[in-house]
């Protein structure tokens, strides 16, 4: 009966050892894939300040100026409204187009 209960209390003693020492593994684990997500995220903002930064410094209406006596305003060419993408999904259509027409008249040049 003593022996029962002990041997029944010692296995149930090693499952929760087994068991928590895998858990804790796992949190473990888990905690250094946040930790390096976090630093990842630190430095994209950091990244997305500084282009903030230089973005806001080099549209400066002086800057611009200074650029444009640089240049010579006969060199400045402004960007035609076309080429102005206002996101990325637009960008990649317009590249997916020209890609193919691209591709046509590679075909049609090879074929000739």
């Amino acid at each position: 009966m003593f022996n029962t209960k002990f041997v029944l209390s010692s296995i149930i003693f090693i499952i929760f050892l087994v068991i928590t020492s895998v858990i804790k593994n796992k949190s473990r684990i888990i905690e250094k894939e946040i930790l390096n997500l976090n630093t990842k995220t630190l430095i994209k903002k950091n990244n997305i300040n500084e282009a903030q930064l230089d973005f806001y410094y080099l549209t400066s209406p002086a800057e611009l100026e200074k650029k444009l006596d640089l240049l010579g305003f006969n060199n400045y060419q402004s960007i035609n409204y076309s080429k102005i993408y206002f996101n990325i999904l637009d960008f990649t259509q317009v590249q997916k187009k020209i890609s193919n027409l691209k591709n046509l008249n590679e075909k049609n040049i090879q074929k000739e």
